[in-house]
């Protein structure tokens, strides 16, 4: 049989899109939907009721699929609202957001816990994170990671802990890091770039300290998975080089280009990632969002039919498509943040070109969506349209491959000024389904 071409698949795929009937009776676009009693299970979700905590009802098994939420702490995007505010608010704040991820019967929670060379956690590696308390290394008073798993798993959501690996602060002041910090203890792990700083991936020293400080939550704590997002070498800075001559020096010499010593050294760090979880928690798995586009069909015919400005392999050094063609990874999550019919990085052509990468091989595949850009003014006139992100989905089910989706992020699925994740729930989440396993 002759091989259809992803861009006749995402062309019929979006031809042929339908858009569900809303559902009678729901809240449609102006808020949260609330679920029935266990109305999120996947395996073993428990019922909140309206006078007390979670309780031991279980409902029927349902068709397994993704349905997640990321939650950022960097820069208090998400969770805190704030920093400094007094543990039992941030308690009580981070709770709101897993009710929340349940009324929206969802199934997972992603929880950024190491947002910048920090811990939320009481790690033996790294300070406490500043957008606790407003002040790098100071104790908290209480353990946001292990609550999170405990009050997670008492509502039937699986809890992926996310951690960045390199990126080290969002300035580029290493007096302003706290005391102990280990990019102080060695400045020359560190390399400013950009107005911030990063760790250099390329130095073996490096990696084996933040696999180390990583691995400790894991050690410690029963996540579900473990997730990065799509730092590995930073986005591109026009202008500005990344200045790691010393050590490409001293380690790149086998390579045929410093690009691809760099992307050996994101590879190695995947691959070790990968061995280090099964050490340390066999069960545990290993996800990665890189941001949507490998390499356009222009720079690469294995590539998509885009054009967009960055390419993970070429300016990340992040080679994506053989981290899932190679099952290095659990599961991926492609940030397909455009909208349907975009120009340069349309929606329907990714979620065709990744569900071809994930074909025949045992990396699942679930969608990053863009739910942040619904009614925002200042997005495309795509995404003034409430019912943009349920055609997603819509389209998304005609590929096997496309096993569920995860929403960025937990700020807007509570304020969701569009009823774009109504919509969502209202056409897609009508009942309970558990996470994949």
């Amino acid at each position: 049989m002759a091989r259809i071409s992803r861009r006749t698949l995402a062309r019929a795929a979006l031809s042929a899109l339908a858009l569900p009937a809303p559902v009678p009776g729901a809240p449609g676009n102006t808020g949260p939907v609330q679920a029935a009693p266990g109305a999120t299970a996947g395996t073993g979700i428990a019922a909140r009721s309206a006078s007390g905590p979670p309780g031991p009802y279980r409902p029927p098994r349902a068709t397994a699929e993704m349905r997640g939420v990321w939650i950022a702490s960097v820069a208090n995007r998400d969770w805190p609202s704030r920093p400094g505010l007094p543990a039992d608010r941030q308690r009580a704040e981070l709770i709101a957001h897993l009710d929340r991820a349940v009324r929206h019967r969802l199934n997972t929670v992603i929880l950024q816990v190491r947002p910048a060379a920090d811990a939320l956690w009481p790690s033996p590696y790294e300070p406490w994170s500043e957008w606790l308390t407003g002040t790098q290394g100071r104790d908290p008073g209480w353990d946001p990671l292990g609550t999170a798993v405990r009050e997670a798993h008492a509502r039937g959501l699986e809890l992926h802990a996310w951690f960045n690996p390199y990126r080290v602060a969002n300035h580029a002041d290493p007096t302003r890091l706290a005391a102990s910090h280990p990019a102080r203890e060695h400045p020359g792990w560190v390399v400013p770039y950009g107005g911030r700083l990063y760790y250099d991936p390329g130095q073996p020293e490096v990696r084996a300290f933040v696999l180390r400080a990583m691995l400790d939550a894991v050690a410690r704590y029963p996540v579900d998975a473990v997730h990065f997002d799509d730092y590995f070498y930073p986005y591109p800075v026009a202008g500005q080089t990344f200045d790691d001559d010393e050590s490409y020096d001293r380690h790149g010499g086998a390579f045929p280009s410093r690009a691809a010593w760099r992307r050996h050294n994101i590879d190695t760090l995947v691959r070790e990632t990968a061995a280090g979880i099964r050490r340390v928690r066999p069960g545990t798995r290993f996800g990665i969002s890189p941001f949507g586009v490998w390499r356009n069909a222009a720079t690469d015919p294995r590539g998509s039919e885009t054009r967009a400005g960055v390419q993970t392999y070429d300016d990340l050094y992040a080679d994506t498509r053989t981290w899932v063609r190679e099952h290095w990874i659990d599961y991926v999550v492609p940030q397909l943040y455009w909208h349907i019919g975009n120009a340069d990085a349309d929606y329907a052509a990714l979620a065709a070109w990744w569900s071809e990468t994930a074909e025949g091989t045992a990396t699942r595949l679930y969608l990053g969506e863009a739910l942040y850009k619904a009614g925002d003014a200042a997005q495309p006139s795509a995404w003034q349209d409430p019912v943009e992100l349920s055609r997603h989905l819509t389209l998304a089910a005609r590929y096997p491959q496309v096993r569920g989706h995860v929403f960025f992020a937990a700020r807007d699925v509570a304020a969701d000024p569009a009823g774009a994740m109504a919509r969502v729930v209202a056409d897609h989440y009508r009942g309970p389904a558990g996470p994949p396993r």
